[in-house]
């Protein structure tokens, strides 16, 4: 995967060329989809994901607003170029329950310089209410050779 850019790298875990990442797995991602600039993917609510209030726990809607908004930033990587997550800012607007059914999640990237990225990621039920909303700043780094 090395050879690819980032957006190439997503086409191949999209495309099931690749394995995607244990994380998908682990909170059952689904309806992951990549274009230069934005990622979608989603999750059905199942109890494994609530907490003992009775909801879906934060931790994974992060996941999800994590995955779409570092991942967006991400199809926009040179071949050689990485990224980390610097922050991720998250608002829960609204309980997310077995009711909510089929969430997803898109991811845009607001801005990118050579260096830093901004993005954000908007979680959404079947009835595309807004449930949650994030802001992620990330580090890019590697490729500065391409890049001049």
């Amino acid at each position: 995967m090395a050879e690819l850019d980032g957006l190439g790298q997503l086409h191949a875990i999209e495309q099931g060329l690749v394995p995607p990442p244990p994380v998908m797995a682990t909170i059952d991602m689904n309806h992951f989809h990549a274009e230069r600039g934005s990622v979608t993917c989603g999750m059905r609510v199942d109890t494994f994901h609530y907490n003992p209030l009775g909801g879906v726990h934060g931790g994974m809607i992060s996941t999800l607003l994590d995955t779409a908004a570092g991942c967006s930033v991400h199809s926009t990587l040179a071949v050689g170029e990485m990224y980390t997550s610097l922050d991720l800012s998250v608002k829960f607007l609204r309980p997310v329950t077995l009711e909510s059914g089929q969430v997803t999640c898109v991811g845009k990237v607001l801005s990118r310089g050579r260096r830093t990225a901004l993005a954000e990621a908007q979680l959404v039920d079947e009835d595309d209410r807004l449930l949650a909303h994030a802001t992620s700043s990330c580090m890019i780094f590697g490729g500065w050779a391409s890049n001049s």
